[in-house]
């Protein structure tokens, strides 16, 4: 009775552990930026790269027009696709000359600045008197954060960012994602 109970245990222990583990692949699908004010920025490139199956990048580079430019807000959100796509999780607008000058005031902000500080130029507060470059962001940073770190339900998403500056809209910037299992 004993040994019947101990492989019971152990069959139970063994499925709990493969079978309750959620598996999830996120997939970048698509990378669109627009320049808004063509007089104040435009975007020489943007674009997904697949370097092979497993390896993708992101790549962006936006010219400033009128620099020095001292007055940025960054408002980013997360949509995903129900009937068209609806806000999801991140509706947020900060400044981002003031977050620059101290990044753990916002808690959310400081993850996504952590997330890509090591491939972007924009690791000092403003005045910003160079081109924002954005280079060889891989994938697969974010689908740790989507997948391991915050757990998201399966769909297509769009994450969208809109560039202020001077309280005017100048860019956008569109990633196009999709999580399965």
């Amino acid at each position: 009775m004993a040994i019947k109970l101990n492989l019971f245990v152990a069959f139970l222990m063994i499925y709990i552990y493969y079978f309750t583990e959620v598996y999830s692949r996120l997939e970048v699908t698509n990378i669109q930026c627009e320049s808004l004010d063509k007089d104040f920025a435009l975007i020489e490139y943007c674009f997904l790269k697949s370097v092979n199956r497993s390896y993708k990048y992101i790549s962006i580079k936006a010219n400033l027009l009128q620099p020095p430019v001292t007055k940025v807000k960054l408002h980013f959100g997360l949509y995903q696709r129900l009937n068209g796509y609806k806000p999801f999780l991140y509706n947020i607008t900060f400044d981002a000359c003031k977050f620059l000058k101290s990044p753990k005031s916002n808690p959310v902000a400081l993850y996504f600045y952590n997330f890509y500080k090591d491939y972007s130029n924009m690791k000092h507060p403003c005045p910003f008197d160079h081109d924002i470059i954005l280079d060889k962001l891989p994938y697969d940073k974010i689908n740790n954060m989507v997948t391991k770190i915050l757990p998201f339900p399966e769909g297509n998403y769009m994450f969208e960012a809109d560039w202020i500056a001077y309280d005017i809209p100048r860019a956008v910037t569109k990633i196009y994602l999709s999580l399965t299992s």
